[in-house]
């Protein structure tokens, strides 16, 4: 079982490897907002409420490095146009649907709870 193996803050332990995915605030949401198929930069910017374009891009960077999204190049309506359309990759697909999909579930099955302890920090 690789959690045996997984000693607290060893650095190729596979819970940070996991982590690193979801490290970047916007990150989880461009994999959510990618769910439901391949998209344009400018629909992504309005489907996701609040992030800007500098973010926006760097999160989709970012997740093509860690190969969970791609872009595709596609020409646009009018011939000289072209523009891109990203993705999820097969690996993404299976985080985002996977984990990823379950840690959203578990948050909101869990989202008073959550809302209490956070009150309660403050």
């Amino acid at each position: 079982m690789p959690e045996q193996t997984c000693q607290t803050f060893v650095s190729d332990c596979h819970v940070r490897a996991a982590a690193e995915l979801i490290n970047h605030t916007w990150d989880p949401i461009v994999l959510s907002a990618l769910r439901l198929g391949p998209t344009r930069r400018n629909e992504l910017l309005l489907r996701i409420a609040g992030v800007s374009d500098k973010v926006l891009t760097q999160a989709l960077q970012r997740l093509q490095s860690h190969g969970l999204v791609t872009k595709m190049r596609v020409a646009g309506q009018a011939s000289a146009r072209a523009g891109a359309v990203y993705q999820l990759s097969p690996l993404g697909e299976s985080f985002a649907n996977g984990p990823l999909a379950q840690l959203a579930q578990w948050a909101a099955d869990n989202h008073d709870e959550l809302m209490d302890q956070n009150s309660a920090a403050s």
